[in-house]
């Protein structure tokens, strides 16, 4: 029997962070795991073929459920390829350093209509400071306003959508809100009423608001038709640092 549910993790030098996420999904008939680690291009040849060796061991130590692969770097390539192997009904696509709140297979499960396309779940951060409250207010705003989440909510998909949309498209930057734009028009789409929450790492190291703020900024850009690629450089060169006098 085919599982419910396909997750598709996307790995580029987060280990740490995907094993803990493991380690929150314990062995159910009804869920699939599916790790694509991004192999450099040098080793990708002989990478290709490791499977589930002695790289998925110190990943996800005992777990010969979990599925290791490797693609060519880039999210949208890898979470293509996880896609490529998935057998769910629903495939669900998570960022290495998410965190998933209990109960989210039956709070996924009794949200999904019939005709239900694919949807996401609400935005965290897996901080207590105050303005982490803040953002997370700004990003459900944002949500039910434009109908636009991002990729660290945990985007799913019914299998029939995926097909029809051909997966995420090689972007280098942006594919998760060309997917959402591309699934909303198919279809009515779901948000789960329980949140995946996302490291804060980033926000730490660039500034609660300066971060995003220009994730806002590039988006807008987007929207008014900067090439991703450009978007990627720049999102890529990071926000300037002050310097000390």
């Amino acid at each position: 029997m085919a599982p419910l549910v396909s997750l598709v993790v996307p790995v580029l030098a987060d280990r740490p962070h995907a094993s803990r996420l493991l380690r929150q999904v314990p062995a159910d008939s009804r869920v699939e795991v599916i790790v694509v680690e991004a192999a450099d291009e040098a080793g990708a040849a002989s990478r290709a073929g490791a499977g589930n060796g002695s790289g998925l061991e110190a990943l996800a130590p005992g777990r010969s459920d979990v599925k290791l692969i490797h693609s060519a770097p880039g999210r949208a390539r890898q979470m293509n390829a996880g896609a490529a192997l998935a057998r769910g009904e629903w495939l669900l696509f998570l960022h290495a350093d998410s965190v998933l709140p209990d109960g989210w297979l039956r709070a996924l499960a009794d949200t999904v209509t019939p005709s239900a396309v694919g949807g996401w779940f609400r935005f965290a951060l897996d901080d207590r400071a105050w303005q982490a409250r803040v953002l997370e207010r700004g990003v459900a705003l944002r949500v039910r306003l434009l109908r636009l989440p991002y990729g660290d909510q945990g985007l799913f998909l019914h299998r029939r959508a995926w097909t029809a949309l051909g997966g995420f498209r090689d972007l280098p930057l942006m594919e998760d809100v060309d997917l959402v734009r591309r699934l909303a028009r198919l279809g009515p789409v779901v948000e789960v009423p329980c949140a995946i929450a996302t490291s804060p790492r980033r926000w730490h190291q660039d500034g609660w608001f300066r971060r995003s703020g220009r994730n806002l900024a590039l988006l807008g850009l987007y929207f008014l038709g900067v090439p991703p690629a450009r978007l990627a450089r720049w999102y890529q060169r990071g926000p300037p640092r002050p310097t000390r006098r």
